[in-house]
């Protein structure tokens, strides 16, 4: 992440202490790191010239030479390095011709579209087959990860992803496998192909996941993961990476939201959060917010956001713990102020700002009418940050809509509330919730009857006999206690 730590934060803008940019960073790869810098650019956060110098730094790397010389020119004038870079396109473009010529069987079928349909549409699209009718051998298909891989250094990132989708046809390299499908997902990030990059994403989640060494639904095995990935520490580092590339995807995508909220509250992705990249919670949060759908898991996130709080808090966190913990409403009025202004300037929830707004204000006002039967509207106004004339619409559309059982008092200028009762429906899932856990620790336990009496080993003791038994007398006694009842 060197090419971040030339940002300095620009201290007199409000927001530069929740920009996530160079925290978000460090978790990705260099090419996805350069849209969140054309955002940032366009905001004004960070000085314009170290935003050029960090651009200039992450693009050195890579083979997006034009746009080196672009930046370069706006940075030092027109001529300074121009030889060097003319020597340096050179030897990529040999490169990228050496390259091509070493997997040129391969690319000759790709390329012809008759040929390949015919091939994969009689299920012959394999090294065997291959090898032996069109001259593919195993290094041709080592030469299409490298060019693959070029490819997507320059730019070309659609081109990219379709040779890595053949690459990992072909391929019986378990590592190479593995880089191949973060490689994929990026490339279809950048080519903002979303239904693609979901299916990409969950692929690679269940290849992470899969460490047990039994195959599972997309036919990956543990074993295909590298071993230094498999280790405790490497599969924290992987999810924290998968679970911040994946903000692309779910941010974008239209079922996003939900997928989000599913992947982030299992165990081991929430676990990962709060070891590694607590900062994910403003993003989760805000998912919930916007979802009111999912409000069943708020709960459950009160409780991880107040754990968390003292590593990580923003405007948005601190709008939430307000709300539900403290019913804070003049805490959380002002906190909503502060997270219009941070969804402005950040990346991924820049587009969902106006829902973030209208569903949050939505949830004050239910938090709110959850605790009173009369309400000032004037007050209410004041508490949503609106003016009374607007307050008051919104809540007759409202009203209007069936959202909300109430009516206006307009003589007193008030909204009385109706009588609110949980549904049976909400009452059985609360009493269910944790009926599948105890159930199975329930079934656990009585396949270890041993364990139940002590331990692994440990004989159970003979019951005693009570010496408490009742006597005839008190039977009789206690028969004609029942019948007089």
């Amino acid at each position: 992440v060197s090419f971040l730590r030339v940002l300095s934060p620009l201290w007199s803008s409000s927001m530069s202490q929740y920009d996530l940019t160079y925290t978000i960073g460090s978790f990705m790869d260099r090419h996805l790191v350069f849209p969140l810098l054309e955002f940032v650019q366009t905001r004004k956060i960070y000085p314009e010239n170290e935003l050029l110098e960090a651009k200039l730094t992450l693009l050195n790397k890579t083979y997006m030479l034009d746009y080196v010389v672009t930046i370069h020119k706006q940075l030092h004038g027109a001529s300074e390095g121009t030889a060097e870079m003319a020597q340096h396109r050179v030897a990529v473009v040999s490169k990228l011709r050496e390259l091509q010529a070493a997997c040129s069987p391969l690319l000759k079928i790709i390329e012809d579209a008759a040929l390949l349909k015919q091939i994969i549409g009689a299920k012959q699209f394999t090294l065997a087959y291959l090898q032996a009718n069109h001259e593919v051998t195993p290094s041709t298909v080592e030469s299409l990860y490298t060019y693959a891989k070029m490819q997507f250094e320059c730019g070309n990132y659609s081109t990219a992803a379709s040779y890595l989708m053949y690459y990992r046809a072909l391929s019986t390299d378990n590592e190479r496998l593995y880089c191949a499908q973060w490689g994929k997902l990026a490339a279809e990030i950048l080519s903002q192909n979303w239904e693609t990059a979901l299916e990409e994403l969950l692929k690679l989640k269940d290849f992470i996941d899969s460490a047990s060494g039994a195959p599972n639904r997309f036919g990956y095995v543990a074993s295909a993961v590298p071993a230094a990935v498999s280790t405790p520490l490497g599969l924290l580092q992987q999810r924290s990476w998968l679970i911040h590339w994946s903000l692309f995807v779910f941010f974008n995508h239209p079922n996003g939201r939900n997928g989000i909220i599913d992947m982030l509250f299992q165990d081991r992705y929430m676990n990962a959060i709060q070891t590694a990249c607590p900062h994910i919670l403003r993003y989760l949060t805000t998912a919930v917010i916007t979802n009111k759908r999912r409000r069943n898991v708020l709960k459950d996130l009160v409780k991880v956001l107040q754990q968390e709080s003292y590593t990580y808090k923003d405007p948005i966190t601190e709008f939430l713990e307000m709300l539900c913990v403290s019913f804070d409403f003049e805490g959380a009025q002002e906190k909503l102020r502060q997270c219009e202004e941070l969804l402005t300037n950040d990346f991924f929830l820049v587009a969902c700002r106006d829902e973030f707004i209208e569903n949050a204000r939505l949830f004050i006002f239910e938090t709110y009418c959850r605790i009173h039967q009369r309400i000032d509207i004037p007050m209410l106004a004041s508490k949503l940050n609106m003016d009374q004339e607007h307050a008051e619409r919104w809540i007759v559309n409202l009203i209007r809509n069936a959202r909300l059982d109430a009516k206006i008092d307009s003589a007193n200028n008030q909204v009385v509330m109706g009588a609110q009762y949980p549904s049976v429906y909400q009452l059985v899932i609360e009493k269910t919730k944790g009926l599948s856990f105890r159930s199975n620790v329930l079934a656990s336990n009585l396949s270890n009857p041993g364990q139940i009496a002590g331990g692994q080993g440990q004989q159970r003791h003979p019951r005693r006999p009570r010496t408490d038994a009742p006597s005839p007398a008190d039977d009789q006694a206690q028969k004609e206690v029942t019948s007089s009842a």
